[in-house]
């Protein structure tokens, strides 16, 4: 009997084996991957708050509170304002934010290349834009 194709369930299986593959890259600069994404997308856009930064990184608003927690802790970023629920606050990377994401993106490119993935840089940009379509595609159907 052929083997059904099923390539969401594929793209599973890799996420599973990419994200343990980042989850090792960044422990070495003492991050996790949610971690990063948040310093990430800060660095991208400062003044973000808790909902606008749970949206980005693709995880549930409550998840959050945790995570900026620890962050401002670690010194990474700061909360402009007290927040809570209905008051909207800012959050913006620190120094010592930047200087983390400094010694985490070397890794991260690396992983990001057409070589660590076994495929062409044309390879590469077409499976960038079709995850990307397949994300938006699945995001609407729920």
């Amino acid at each position: 009997m052929e083997e059904e194709s099923l390539p969401a369930w594929n793209l599973v299986r890799t996420a599973h084996v990419v994200g343990l593959r980042f989850v090792d890259l960044l422990a070495a600069v003492d991050l996790t991957p949610t971690q990063f994404a948040v310093l990430m997308h800060l660095e991208q856009g400062q003044g973000l708050s808790q909902a606008e930064l749970a949206r980005r990184i693709l995880v549930r608003p409550q998840s959050m509170a945790p995570l900026v927690s620890s962050l401002i802790e670690r010194g990474y970023i700061v909360r402009d304002g007290p927040g809570g629920r209905g008051r909207r606050a800012g959050i913006a990377l620190t120094d010592a934010g930047r200087e983390a994401m400094e010694h985490a993106w070397p890794a991260v490119r690396a992983l990001n290349t057409s070589d660590a993935m076994g495929i062409t840089p044309a390879q590469a940009a077409m499976l960038d834009e079709i995850l990307d379509r397949i994300r938006h595609a699945i995001e609407k159907g729920t």
